[in-house]
C-alpha cells in the first residue's frame, strides 16, 4: 500500500513546505541553507517515498538562477548500520551543465471533455557522463563496450503520487528551469 504524505504544494517557501512533507526537514534544511548561504531560491521540488528495503527516501532540489542544488536523504539498509541510520547527501549541479530540459504530460479527458493532466515527467540532461556500469547484455557492439550516456535528474508526480498541486509544482519547477538554460550567469 502506498505512503500518503502531507502535500507540500500549497507552501511558496522551502521551509514551510520541507517541514510540512520530509521526515527530516532540519537535516535537509541545515545542509540546503549550508550551500545556499542567503542565495534566492528561484523554485524548487520535493520527493519522498518508502522503500521496502531501505525505508524513508527524501530528496528536495532548488535552483537559485545559478545551480540546481540537490539534497537526499535515505535510511540504511538493515544491517548496513545501527537501526535508525540514514545517509544525508548533497549536490550542486552548475545550471550551464544542464544541455536540455524535458517536460512530458499526460493528459486525460474528464466527463465534460475537458484535458486534465494527470502526471508529469521531468528531465534535466546534464553534460556529464553517467558513469553507472551498464547491466549484462547491454553491450552496444557486442566488443565489451557499451553506449555512453549522459547524465540526467529526473523527476515525476502523479495524482496518486502527489495530487495535482505538485504536478503543478512540479511543472512549474521545469518551466523556471528551461527559462534559464543557456543564459549567460551573472
Amino acid at each position: 500500500m502506498p505512503a500518503v504524505f502531507p502535500d507540500w504544494s500549497p507552501y511558496q517557501d522551502l521551509d514551510s513546505a520541507a517541514r510540512a512533507y520530509l521526515r527530516d526537514p532540519e537535516v535537509a534544511l541545515d545542509a540546503l541553507f549550508g550551500v545556499l548561504r542567503g542565495a534566492s531560491v528561484l523554485c524548487f521540488t520535493l520527493e519522498r517515498f518508502v522503500n521496502e528495503v531501505n525505508g524513508v527516501w527524501q530528496e528536495v532540489v532548488i535552483c537559485d538562477g545559478s545551480r540546481l542544488v540537490l539534497w537526499h536523504g535515505e535510511d540504511v539498509a538493515p544491517g548496513d548500520g545501527p537501526v535508525g541510520s540514514m545517509t544525508s547527501s548533497l549536490r550542486v549541479v552548475p545550471l550551464s551543465t544542464v544541455t536540455e530540459v524535458g517536460c512530458r504530460r499526460r493528459l486525460t479527458r474528464t466527463s465534460t471533455g475537458q484535458a486534465r493532466v494527470d502526471s508529469i515527467d521531468v528531465y534535466l540532461l546534464l553534460s556529464s557522463i553517467d558513469d553507472a556500469v551498464p547491466p549484462p547484455g547491454m553491450d552496444e557492439g557486442g566488443e565489451g563496450r557499451s553506449a555512453l550516456r549522459h547524465d540526467a535528474l529526473r523527476f515525476g508526480k502523479t495524482l496518486d503520487d502527489g495530487g495535482p498541486g505538485q504536478i503543478a509544482r512540479l511543472e512549474e519547477f521545469s518551466r523556471v528551469v528551461a527559462s534559464l538554460v543557456g543564459r549567460p550567469t551573472l
